[in-house]
């Protein structure tokens, strides 16, 4: 679509497309354990993937068993492990049906997959792998010689267990961090419970997940419920240990979950994954929990890799509906903001300020920032000076829109976590009539005749109130040059616009519009539209030749390929938080506006202010 000559004229011939969050596929990085099978894990890319198997006990049953369908999942896992960054499995136990040490060897045979590569997984003990009517006191069995501790020494995730083995803890490091799995019995001791306490106190700001066998159960709705024993499991361990998140259990059928309050008042997730009621016995369904801490989401689903693995034209009927589960129980999203949900046992410490020498980077010719010590919420008074910190002189002042009260420009002590100063000014504008209260560079200032003929980076940060669709502000501008476009001999497009100004649309898309010094008309580069109550920082970049608009250290889309040369001038002031068309303000800003820098050449994403 090419512009035409105003921007006004564009916004009536065009609607602007919304630009949504879109999740990008992971895609495997450098920093990691390495996986010869399925590529290299990534700890620090903020996605990565818990896989979880429940009951496959109808498998491993005497002689009417078949091992094929856990030895694919066990292979599917490691195939994808570099592409979907699984970083951990978790077995929820009843691995055979009769707790018969054939059975038990014959599993074990299987998890050998595993651990000729040492891909990390924990195994518990269901009611069918030992005698149920004991707890993990009861001493030596078939279970703990195939699937007690030894088998998870060679493990680097592997870190330790309870003196009768039946119970083992285990850690990896995924998203930067790291998070510890809980393997708990059948039947958990009180003694087991204490150990598990310890365990949490040795690890004090790692988040956990519980995993075990019988916890809760569910009904045909979906909706989990503690059963008796994970009420105890409840009452002794999860309720007052909040390093515990989310808690998995096999057992019982149909599958379900619920969100529980602990001690903290805070959420735990508890989910219940079983499969052996359907066909093949559930064909060692999987169940994968893809973790997404840029989007704070969980996003799980439920696949047969064994069905996946076969040709599809040989699928019989029944293979063909258990591919994927899609209903909403065994498919779906949770929403968990991780920082605030582990704020209680490992708060994120907040970013300190950074004095004007940490930012005041070579080629800075304006500086501003808004940390005088004034108390939040008072007015700036009229005349007030802000001193340009790059000691270049290009001082603002206070300048009031006729009629508007002293409020309309006030102290605010909001602002970005990225923000070296931490303050802000809150701009309460208007229009029609026009009305706020603006900065303006002071008569004199180097600034106002600058033209940036080798590039230019200018940067603010920015947040919008959460009416600011609602009581149209449309086209404000964060920050503006002074005088139209024909007053800097420009007469393509519409003249009377400003030379350059940084705007928020009627849909609160970013744009930045001005007349460069090699054309008549203006250029003009698009954001898309920004979430209000959220700050974000924004950063117009000029290298000579063209310009790139980016949000929060993203490159945007809509940036011309037209090379752009430099800012005309008009050799007038500029203005923060001030629209104006044909050299009349029609309005000043709505929001909060943080530090604004300014730099004569082009700036890389490392150096903008956030960084």
């Amino acid at each position: 679509m090419s512009l035409t000559p105003s921007r006004r004229s564009l916004l009536a011939g065009a609607g602007l497309v919304g630009a949504g969050a879109a999740v990008a596929a992971f895609v495997p990085g450098t920093a990691s354990a390495s996986n010869a099978a399925g590529g290299r894990l990534d700890t620090e890319h903020p996605r990565f993937t818990l896989a979880v198997i429940p009951d496959t006990q109808y498998l491993f049953d005497t002689d009417r068993g078949d091992p094929a369908p856990l030895t694919a999942t066990l292979r599917w896992i490691q195939e994808r492990q570099g592409d979907e960054n699984i970083v951990f499995t978790a077995h929820l136990g009843d691995v055979v049906e009769n707790a018969l040490a054939s059975e038990l060897a014959a599993a074990g045979e299987v998890f050998k997959v595993f651990d000729r590569r040492r891909t990390p997984y924990s195994v518990l003990a269901g009611n069918h792998d030992i005698n149920p009517n004991t707890t993990d006191q009861r001493g030596p069995s078939p279970y703990l010689d195939v699937f007690g501790p030894a088998r998870y020494r060679p493990l680097a995730t592997y870190r330790g267990a309870t003196p009768d083995g039946y119970n083992t803890y285990h850690v990896f490091r995924a998203a930067g961090r790291e998070w510890l799995v809980f393997a708990l019995d059948w039947r958990p001791s009180d003694a087991t419970l204490a150990w598990a306490r310890g365990v949490l106190k040795a690890h004090p700001r790692t988040p956990v997940i519980l995993t075990t066998h019988d916890l809760a159960f569910a009904g045909d709705d979906g909706v989990a419920q503690m059963s008796g024993h994970g009420q105890r499991l409840w009452d002794g361990l999860i309720k007052d240990s909040d390093q515990i998140f989310l808690t998995l259990n096999g057992h019982y059928w149909p599958p379900g979950r619920t969100v529980l309050t602990n001690a903290a008042g805070r959420d735990v997730h508890v989910h219940i994954t079983n499969y052996q009621d359907r066909y093949y016995g559930g064909g060692a369904m999987l169940r994968l929990y893809h973790f997404d801490l840029a989007r704070n989401t969980i996003d799980v689903e439920t696949v047969s890799p064994w069905i996946l693995g076969q040709e599809p034209e040989k699928r019989n009927e029944l293979e063909q509906r258990e591919i994927e589960l899609t209903d909403p129980t065994n498919r779906f999203s949770l929403a968990i903001d991780f920082e605030s949900r582990f704020a209680g046992f490992a708060p994120v410490a907040p970013r300190p300020p950074r004095g004007p020498a940490a930012v005041l980077t070579k080629g800075t010719v304006a500086y501003w920032r808004f940390d005088q010590g004034r108390a939040d919420g008072t007015a700036v008074p009229e005349g007030f000076r802000i001193q340009d910190l790059s000691g270049k002189g290009n001082h603002l002042e206070r300048v009031t829109i006729a009629g508007s009260a002293p409020e309309t420009l006030r102290w605010s002590g909001e602002h970005d976590g990225d923000q070296p100063a931490h303050a802000s000014l809150f701009f309460d504008g208007g229009k029609k009539p026009a009305r706020g209260a603006y900065l303006r560079t002071v008569a004199g200032a180097p600034i106002n005749d600058a033209t940036f003929p080798n590039g230019y980076t200018i940067e603010a940060f920015v947040k919008l109130p959460q009416d600011v669709r609602s009581t149209n502000h449309a086209w404000m501008s964060i920050l503006s040059r002074f005088g139209a476009g024909a007053d800097a001999g420009k007469t393509g497009g519409d003249p009377a616009e400003p030379i350059a100004t940084l705007s928020m649309s009627d849909g609160m898309a970013l744009q930045w519009a001005m007349f460069p010094l090699n054309q008549d008309g203006i250029a003009t580069n698009w954001g898309h539209e920004m979430r209000a109550g959220e700050w974000f920082h924004v950063a117009v970049v000029n290298d000579g030749r063209v310009t790139t608009l980016y949000v929060d250290g993203s490159e945007l889309l809509r940036n011309p390929s037209t090379p752009a040369k430099g800012v005309a001038t008009s050799h007038e002031p500029w203005f923060v938080g001030a629209y104006h068309y044909d050299r009349i303000v029609e309005q000043a800003f709505y929001g909060w506006i943080g530090d604004l820098r300014i730099v004569d050449r082009a700036l890389p994403v490392d150096k903008f202010l956030r960084a």
